[in-house]
Parts: structure tokens; C-alpha cells; sequence
């Protein structure tokens, strides 16, 4: 199943995210490492929302990636949610619907 993960992001996070940016990716990179996380980024224009794409069995990876972001822990996030996304379409759909 997947599950996304959506940030709702402070009005100066551009500004403020370089001092915890190096954290963030690392804890990202180590979620993708473990088969966790798919994607990741922040939409443009404006940049007021990020999301966030796992992969698993519950919303434990997603929830737990969350409570431990440095963008969470200091502040760069006004809120988080974790919902399931039920994906048909795409190669990696997790229920396929032809």
C-alpha cells in the first residue's frame, strides 16, 4: 500500500531550511535505503507544500519518518498528514486496475 505524507510548510521555509537540510536528506535517504520512502520533494510556485511517498504495510514508516524530520522538530512544517493513497495505475500501482 502507499501512503503519502504531505508537509504544510512555514510561509519562511526557503529561507530557514539549509541549517537542518543535510538532516532531512539523510533521514530521507536512509528511509529510501530501506525500501520505505519513494519519492520526496517540495511543489513549486509557491513552495507551501511538500510530499512524500511510501511504501509499506501501514502509515507506521511515514509517521515515524515525520516525527523524527528535523523540519518537523524545528519548526519548517506547520502540519503533517499521512493518508493512504490507493494507486492503480503506473507500474508501480500498489492495486493495479486495467
Amino acid at each position: 500500500m502507499h501512503y503519502l505524507l504531505t508537509y504544510e510548510l512555514v510561509d519562511d521555509y526557503l529561507d530557514r531550511r539549509a541549517d537542518y537540510r543535510d538532516a532531512h536528506l539523510a533521514l530521507a535517504w536512509q528511509a529510501v535505503d530501506r525500501g520505505d520512502l519513494l519519492l520526496a520533494g517540495a511543489l513549486e510556485d509557491p513552495v507551501d507544500t511538500a510530499a512524500l511517498l511510501f511504501e509499506g504495510e501501514s502509515a507506521a514508516s511515514a509517521e515515524a519518518f515525520a516525527n523524527a524530520d528535523p523540519y518537523v522538530r524545528n519548526g519548517l512544517v506547520k502540519s503533517w498528514c499521512v493518508r493512504p493513497w490507493k494507486t492503480v495505475v503506473g507500474k508501480m500501482a500498489s492495486t493495479p486496475v486495467r
